[in-house]
């Protein structure tokens, strides 16, 4: 494979079946890599594959729930079977859990950390052996810019998402002497059926998830550490730099509506 090119390797693609992880599909597969498609709806997978097919990408669909290790093993084996190798892993699978902290329960915890955390860690950890034998590849990881700034009444989500952060970061350090790298993605909010109905202020607008797919095919070919987007998600850094009036500013846009704790009945994707 070319410098700089992606085109030829392997990747897998958990939560793609809708939102950043279906952008991310349709990214990579314009890219020439080979794409595994994973998320608990066939249905949704078999008319991306179709759609992609039509353009020429070599694609699978592999109906899986990331919740259970069994699917996700028997994912990463069929993809080493079918291609022989596996280059890049995108943990994209997700569920968005709000619930404010008086009504907070440890359900609502292990219903976060279940999918965000362990399913991102499961599909990692089934992929990783591979890539180990291979001296090469790239762990991507969706986190979100609620791991740096959180948010109302985001509590069980934004627990997910720094925890997936953190041990991603150490990961990076450890594995970077095989070959292999890691990259966690911030994304702001995104467009996606995870947040639509969430109503959102000028100062964090909904941003484009094939946007914010386009920068994450750039961070895999610069192997970066990290990837922030869209920009006006650094706003909410002015919690770092003024803590107080983060706090403010954050708490007044949730009094105006910013967030609408509606129940979520389960992953996305």
């Amino acid at each position: 494979m070319a410098r700089g090119s992606l085109a030829g390797q392997v990747a897998i693609i958990t939560g793609a079946s809708s939102g950043i992880g279906q952008a991310l599909a349709r990214a990579l597969a314009a890219e020439g890599v080979r794409v595994a498609l994973a998320a608990r709806s066939a249905a949704r997978l078999e008319a991306l594959a179709a759609e992609l097919a039509q353009t020429g990408a070599p694609v699978l669909a592999i109906p899986t729930d990331v919740t259970d290790s069994a699917q996700v093993e028997a994912l990463a084996q069929r993809v080493c079977d079918a291609w022989g190798r596996i280059d890049i892993v995108i943990a994209s699978a997700g569920i968005y859990t709000q619930v404010p902290s008086a009504q907070l329960t440890l359900a609502a915890l292990e219903q976060a950390m279940e999918v965000n955390y362990l399913g991102a860690m499961s599909t990692a950890l089934a992929a990783l052996p591979t890539m180990r034998s291979q001296g090469s590849g790239h762990l991507v990881f969706i986190s979100s810019q609620a791991a740096f700034i959180p948010i109302p009444p985001d509590g069980p989500y934004v627990a997910s998402k720094a925890a997936i952060s953190g041990i991603a970061q150490v990961m990076r350090q450890e594995l970077a002497p095989e070959g292999i790298a890691v990259t966690v993605v911030y994304p702001g909010r995104i467009e996606t059926p995870l947040i639509q109905h969430l109503r959102m202020p000028w100062i964090s607008p909904k941003a484009s998830p094939a946007q914010l797919a386009r920068r994450v095919v750039r961070g895999i070919r610069a192997r970066r550490r990290q990837i922030i987007y869209p920009a006006t998600g650094y706003l909410y850094l002015i919690r770092d730099v003024a803590p107080a009036f983060g706090d403010w500013l954050i708490g007044a846009l949730h009094l105006q509506g910013w967030t609408d704790p509606t129940p979520q009945d389960g992953p996305t994707a």
